[in-house]
């Protein structure tokens, strides 16, 4: 059977939507597909703002007697606004629903971007201590908003948003506001710099990604304050771009943090999707940043949160991945402990959608895991 399901949510932020309907009256919008035959166990598929509602997973799950259960936040395909603190309030609802549904084991797959957003959400489940959004406004969260999950599968995950924004924003840039000065000597896409890469020249390109990340994560809390103190403080915020965002120097030199991997980023050419006119941590809001892509504000740092937690864990690596390396596997499995699995996927790519025989071998591992 498959059923779309609308579950009412609690109100977010003044204009986080623009249809009034939306504001005054938020839903969000699941799908549960189940077997023929009866089952207590439901996978749950959640992103903080990807649509996956045609997971590749969903069949070959179905398949193998299990229920599936897909999950839009309210931010679904549209980031500009995201709180991390909403969005896993709004996958709480919809666990909770599960459970009224009779659900006995319910299983969260972080599936890349989903897993921080994963174990963001069982850390609070456990035990809530968010009170504030990370610019210090009150959120109306309660414990009743997260009933826990039994188990965490992290799939292909990535750390968080904030990490991957760190590790891949492109430290030449000299202004934010002139995307095209930059400094060549700190341009991974200089030949003149390589690949492959010193690791003199590594140390000096990680430590101007911090201080980039530094500035504008400074300027937005200045900004912030700024508008507090001209405007009324439900319009206390405002859009802005940051440019250049996919120079992840393991992007092109191989023998960084090396897997089965191939040249350039998961959309292609890794210097064209840098300059991209949509990309990662693109276009947000000022408070929007510091919730998700702010390393030093975010709470949605995966690993951190995973050690806090208790429930068993599955920690599923890609070996082909261009954009979730060894190191941040090893970071899950460390923070995981004596509660993780590992299991390395050989030769799979981010994606498996076009893998038949991978996405077979996932299913099978994920069904018979525990």
């Amino acid at each position: 059977m498959d059923q779309f399901i609308e579950i009412p949510v609690k109100p977010g932020g003044f204009m986080e939507s623009q249809s009034g309907i939306q504001r005054r009256n938020p839903k969000i919008f699941c799908r549960l597909v189940t077997p023929a035959q009866k089952t207590n166990t439901v996978f749950v598929l959640t992103h903080p703002t990807s649509n996956f509602h045609s997971h590749y997973l969903i069949e070959p799950l179905i398949a193998r007697g299990v229920a599936v259960y897909l999950v839009n936040t309210r931010y679904v395909a549209n980031d500009t606004m995201l709180f991390m603190e909403r969005a896993i309030q709004d996958l709480g609802a919809s666990i909770r629903h599960l459970r009224e549904l009779g659900y006995e084991r319910i299983v969260l797959i972080g599936n890349s971007g989903g897993g921080s957003m994963a174990a963001l959400y069982q850390e609070q489940a456990e035990k809530l201590t968010i009170t504030t959004t990370p610019d210090g406004q009150p959120i109306n969260l309660e414990q009743t908003d997260f009933p826990p999950a039994d188990a965490l599968a992290m799939v292909c995950a990535h750390p968080g948003r904030a990490e991957q924004l760190l590790s891949k924003i492109d430290p030449s840039v000299l202004d934010e506001r002139y995307p095209d000065l930059i400094d060549n000597s700190l341009s991974m896409y200089n030949p003149e710099n390589g690949p492959a890469f010193p690791a003199e020249w590594l140390k000096r390109y990680r430590y101007a990604q911090q201080q980039r990340m530094e500035r504008i994560t400074n300027w937005v809390l200045a900004r912030i304050k700024q508008l507090e103190a001209t405007v009324p403080l439900e319009v206390a915020d405002e859009p802005f771009i940051i440019h250049r965002t996919q120079a992840d120097p393991r992007l092109l030199d191989l023998s960084l943090d090396a897997n089965d991997r191939k040249q350039g980023t998961i959309q292609g050419q890794a210097v064209l999707t840098n300059q991209a006119a949509i990309g990662l941590g693109r276009i947000c809001t000022l408070r929007s940043f510091l919730s998700q892509w702010s390393p030093t504000h975010t709470r949605a740092n995966g690993p951190r949160c995973l050690a806090n937690t208790t429930v068993p864990v599955l920690v599923v690596e890609h070996t082909a991945d261009q954009t979730v390396f060894p190191s941040q596997i090893n970071a899950w499995m460390t923070a995981a402990g004596s509660r993780g699995t590992h299991y390395a996927l050989k030769g799979a790519p981010h994606y498996l959608d076009d893998k038949p025989e991978l996405l077979n071998e996932l299913s099978d591992l994920l069904v018979n895991w525990r």
